[in-house]
This record gives structure tokens, sequence and C-alpha cells, in this order.
């Protein structure tokens, strides 16, 4: 039959959604109240009925250059209201998981960091790594210097982290790649240069979310995340830069002005992260929908902030018998939380970037009255 289309379902793809949280994919009917009652979804780009379908379905290409998956915010909106308890939002955000997992580079890292054991992988090889590049040679007289450069050499450190970076970057660019040729085969075509300013103004002015009636708390979790990591990668970077260029000497001072915003920006993150957190705790349903994808990197961000304050503190108190150590698993922490970020919701800013500036110009034609003249984006967690 001329026009006919031959779906043959990928099993795998299928069992990976039901594992990522997307379990009750096969309770939707189609009934499309879910694409209904969303307030971001438009005439040229519905969701999430068609998504489901193509979950239920296992079309695992056609999701993956579906731009829409990443134009649901998971807001919540849709799951609140399916008759069938299908849950479309938490199917959209698995479908998310194995899109990441998909275009992941190198893929067998998708794979590994897209299960609960990738974690456990993670510390083991941040262990690996920083141990021999920033502790060894043991030195026993480090209580001789009670400063951390003593036991960890901060040029090691610099080299090390400044290469991972690196590696993470690379990973990021290629998967990007991969997202952006399948995105323009299914037809997003408007260009993402010129497209990427009001997009970033989408995503820092949050303004979509308040369309939406369920889970707004989350607002402020997201914003705060968002403007304390920006903030913190930022005053890393000059502090990185400058004691590279021999211009300044780490640890800075306690009262240096970046050594203060970079406190002030940790603290905006801390807060951030267990917002977040304490909501998916409060919420039994979202609770019992969330996976170790939704846990880990809101989880891991406070673990960081939180041991990298008590490093400072232990420091200033000279506390010999535990700032070395708690200084060495917020490296730890640090290396891991960098080296999930292709796999991870890290992954999620920059393809949802990529998604909406690639439609920006369709859904510049469709946007409703209501989310004129400017509109905002959230970024689930």
């Amino acid at each position: 039959m001329k026009g006919a289309l031959i779906v043959e379902p990928d099993g795998k793809f299928i069992d990976g959604l039901i594992k990522g949280g997307g379990g009750d994919v096969k309770k939707c009917f189609q009934c499309a109240t879910c694409s209904s009652v969303c307030a971001l979804s438009t005439e040229d780009r519905t969701f999430p009925r068609r998504q489901i379908a193509r979950a239920q379905w296992g079309m695992k290409d056609q999701l993956v250059a579906d731009p829409a998956v990443w134009l649901c915010h998971n807001c919540g909106d849709c799951t609140a209201r399916c008759p069938r308890g299908a849950r479309p939002g938490d199917v959209i955000a698995a479908v998310r998981r194995e899109v990441i997992k998909g275009v992941a580079f190198p893929r067998v890292m998708g794979n590994i960091l897209a299960n609960p054991a990738g974690v456990w992988v993670l510390l083991v090889l941040s262990l690996l790594v920083l141990t021999p590049v920033a502790v060894l040679p043991v030195r026993p007289d480090a209580s001789h210097s009670l400063e951390f450069a003593y036991l960890f050499p901060q040029a090691r450190l610099e080299i090390l982290f400044f290469t991972v970076c690196g590696l993470v970057t690379l990973a990021l660019a290629v998967g990007a790649v991969r997202l952006v040729r399948a995105l323009r085969a299914a037809g997003a075509d408007s260009p993402l240069l010129p497209s990427l300013f009001p997009t970033l103004v989408e995503i820092v002015t949050h303004r979509r979310f308040g369309l939406c009636g369920e889970h707004r708390e989350r607002l402020a979790g997201h914003l705060l995340v968002l403007v304390g990591f920006v903030g913190l990668a930022g005053v890393g970077t000059v502090v990185g830069i400058g004691s590279l260029a021999g211009l300044m000497h780490t640890p800075l001072p306690l009262l240096h002005p970046l050594k203060i915003f970079a406190n002030i920006f940790a603290a905006v993150i801390l807060v951030g992260a267990v917002t977040l957190l304490a909501g998916r705790v409060a919420d039994s349903e979202l609770r019992r929908s969330s996976t170790y994808f939704d846990w880990f990197f809101p989880l891991t961000l406070a673990m960081v902030v939180i041991t990298g304050i008590l490093s400072e503190l232990l420091r200033l108190r000279q506390s010999e018998e535990w700032m070395f150590t708690i200084y060495f698993v917020h490296l730890v922490l640090i290396l891991a939380l960098l080296l999930s970020a292709p796999y991870s919701k890290f992954a999620h800013f920059l393809y949802r970037t990529i998604a909406m500036a690639a439609t920006w110009q369709e859904r510049e034609k469709s946007t409703p009255d209501r989310l004129l003249p400017a509109a905002g984006a959230a970024h689930d967690s």
C-alpha cells in the first residue's frame, strides 16, 4: 500500500523506557487529555500524546529526532489529569534519558551511566584518576603545612580538572552534533546561532513554567541551581586561569571578592538543590516515580557544596584530623559530577537549549497570546 508505514518495535528501547521511569506507558489509550491540558503544546508541535504512542511502539529513531521531547518541561499537568494513570510526564522524562544514552559519546559511557550501578563506576573511576594525580606520593608530614595544596598539589589538580573539562566538552559537543543532525532530519530548521540568545532568555526567565499548575514549587529550585551553578562556574574559571597565569595564589583569602562570590553562589546552589530534593521527598507520587537519574544530579550537587563548605571551615580551623579527608571527598564528588555531565541531567541544559533553538521560529509563529511578548523555560529535576 502506497504511503504505508512499517513499524518495527524496538523491544530494548521499550525496556529501557520502563526501567527508566516510564513503566506506565502501556496504560495510555490515546485519549489526548495530556495534549489538551498542556499549556506548552502547540498545533505544530503537539505533545505528549504523539510521543507516548511512539514510545509504546518502540519508535526510537523518531523519538530521538523529535524536538518536542525537549520542549516538554515535565511540569506534571498532564500526569495529574491523565484518566488512566499513564503518567505521560514520566514517560517523556524516560524518553529523554534514552535520547541522552542514544547520542552519548562514547556510547559505552551512556549505557553504563543509564543504570544505578553507574554511580559506583563513577566514584571508582574518580578515585582511580584522582589518587595517583593528586595524592601520591603520600606526604606523612602534611601537618607541618595545613594547606590543602601541600597534600594535593595545586598544579596537578588544575591540569587534571582542565583536562577532564576538555574531555567532557568534547563528549557534549559530539552528542550535540548527533542531536542536531537528528532534529534537522525531522524538520527542525530554525538557525541555531540567531535563535540562541532568545532561547537563553527563555531558559533564564523561566516564564513558561508559570503556565503550569502542578509542581510550581520547583521554579525556585530550578532558578537557584541555574544561577548558582553558572555563577560558580564563572568564578572557578577566572580563578583557574588566574592561577595558571600566575596572577593569583590559591587558596584565596577569605575576604577576597572572588572567594566571597564563590561562597554566595555555592550557598545559592545548595538552597536550590535542597529545595528540589525536598519537593521530591514531600510528594509521595513524585517520590514513587523518581529514578536514580532524578536524584543523582541534585544530590551530588548538594554534597559537593556541603563538602566544599566543610573543607573551607576545617582549613580555617586548621583541623588536621579531618580537613584533608573531607577535601579529598570533595574532589572525588566534583570529578564524578564532571564525568557524568554528558550522560546525566547536566546534559539536559545543552540538549534542551538546542531543541528549543532549532524550533524557535516555528514556536514563535504558534506562540499563544498568554506567552507574549517573552517566554521562559524550566528544566525538570
